[in-house]
């Protein structure tokens, strides 16, 4: 598919012991064999070969090992040699521009799979999975991306695409071929109830996805609070470092403090804001308006009180502001407090914040579990999810409206080419040969 060939640093270009360089395309091994004196182009695939690289000059660069293989047994389907040499910045210089010498150019970001993707050997969901995987920092997200390699999201749509297509073939057949005595006459009636349970199993699934994406990604966490009451020394446990400036001073936090925190297996992406309260002083009140926006945009709040003191006007008006959102409310200074006050009482200043901690993993327990399964991915994936769910809710509603077959068929093959563009097959020809594969109208 591909005329040139592609070369790029595959590990980081840093000083190490070992490093590698790969390269794609047709004259991947003709490059190889340059670069080593070695007739590389019919050594069996999945074998590795020693030699020594010399510049123009005739001066040693590098010992290597160069593994070959064959396409489209291979990483990119293409033939593919990946040099291992010793991974010096130099080193590795110099042998990337011997490889460019003989006739590679540079890859792009991400080509490689890029590439392996355009030439079949993996899904979309699964080039973007190779994505995910290296930048996993935690177990969940980790086993998500190596699941998806393994083709889960396409296990999870085969459903989804196989119910579609026998609603879309037996309306086509039903339109198309009226003269066949053997085909069974649908009704809109038979179609309304397989249609309805199609979006019900999708939603389904949306709701899945948006549960895990949100829990792998990290829940947007603001900590609120009028001032004073000990928001950025909570800040300053949960993240285990002195981040957020901590006095007796009220008003101390005029802009937004951020940091990401490990609680079990749920992340929260940390917002310590400035305290909210009537002030006369313009500059805290920018950083009240900011406080405002974030807490828009959060998927948790904490909410912080002060245990030593009695709920005041300004504690009311929060507790009101954050009625409707996802909140722990936590009474912060429990060792100054002559009795414990609701069921998340922590120390902030002496770091005894377990039950908040508790409380995280509760609230987000579901969540884990969804984070977890085998789902969709990304916010690509779900919005093309969303996209077929809609596109599936118009011909419900065009077939509750009487609307001829033939019209409601546009609508389910929205649906349908949304949900292979979660995978990157978006061909109509694809529809057409599902379709009429299934039937024997030759007669």
């Amino acid at each position: 598919m591909f005329e040139d060939t592609i070369a790029a640093n595959a590990t980081s270009q840093v000083d190490a012991a070992v490093h590698m360089i790969r390269i794609s395309g047709e004259d991947a091994l003709d490059i190889a064999s340059k670069l080593i004196g070695k007739d590389l182009s019919s050594v069996p695939g999945y074998t590795v070969h020693y030699g020594t690289v010399r510049d123009q000059n005739g001066e040693m660069v590098d010992d290597v090992l160069v593994s070959v293989f064959h396409g489209p047994k291979s990483y990119t389907g293409e033939d593919v040699a990946e040099i291992s040499c010793h991974g010096g910045s130099y080193v590795t210089s110099a042998l990337l521009q011997l490889i460019f010498s003989y006739g590679a150019r540079m890859a792009r970001n991400g080509e490689f799979t890029e590439r392996a993707y355009l030439n079949g050997k993996m899904d979309l969901s699964s080039a973007e999975a190779v994505n995910d995987l290296i930048n996993a920092k935690d177990r969940i997200n980790a086993r998500s991306a190596v699941h998806s390699l393994r083709g889960s999201v396409q296990k999870i749509l085969d459903p989804l695409v196989e119910d579609l297509t026998q609603i879309i073939s037996n309306i086509e057949v039903n339109i198309d071929y009226p003269e066949y005595e053997d085909v069974h006459q649908l009704t809109e009636e038979e179609i309304l109830p397989a249609a309805e349970k199609w979006v019900s199993d999708i939603s389904t699934l949306i709701e899945t996805a948006q549960q895990a994406v949100m829990i792998r990604s990290g829940i947007d966490t603001v900590i609120l609070g009028k001032p004073n009451v000990g928001k950025s020394s909570l800040l300053n446990a949960l993240l285990e470092e002195d981040k957020a400036i901590v006095t007796d001073i009220a008003g101390t936090t005029r802009d937004i403090v951020e940091g990401t925190v490990r609680i079990g297996d749920v992340t929260l992406n940390l917002i310590d804001t400035a305290g909210i309260h009537e002030t006369g002083d313009a500059i805290e009140q920018m950083g009240i308006d900011r406080s405002m926006k974030a807490l828009e945009k959060a998927q948790l709040v904490i909410l912080v009180l002060d245990a030593s003191e009695e709920i005041d006007e300004e504690d009311q008006k929060l507790l009101s502001l954050t009625e409707g959102k996802t909140r722990i409310v936590v009474y912060n200074k429990k060792d100054q407090a002559g009795e414990v006050k609701g069921s998340v009482s922590v120390s902030a200043l002496n770091k005894d914040i377990d039950s908040l901690k508790e409380a995280v993993e509760e609230i987000y327990r579901k969540e884990l579990v969804s984070a977890s399964m085998d789902t969709l991915n990304n916010d690509r994936q779900i919005g093309c999810a969303l996209s077929a769910r809609q596109s599936m809710m118009d011909a419900v509603q065009a077939l509750k409206d009487g609307m001829e077959l033939d019209l409601v068929t546009i609508d389910l093959q929205k649906a349908w080419t949304s949900l292979k563009e979660i995978t990157g097959e978006t061909h109509r020809e694809d529809l057409l040969d599902q379709i009429f594969s299934r039937f024997c109208l030759g007669k």
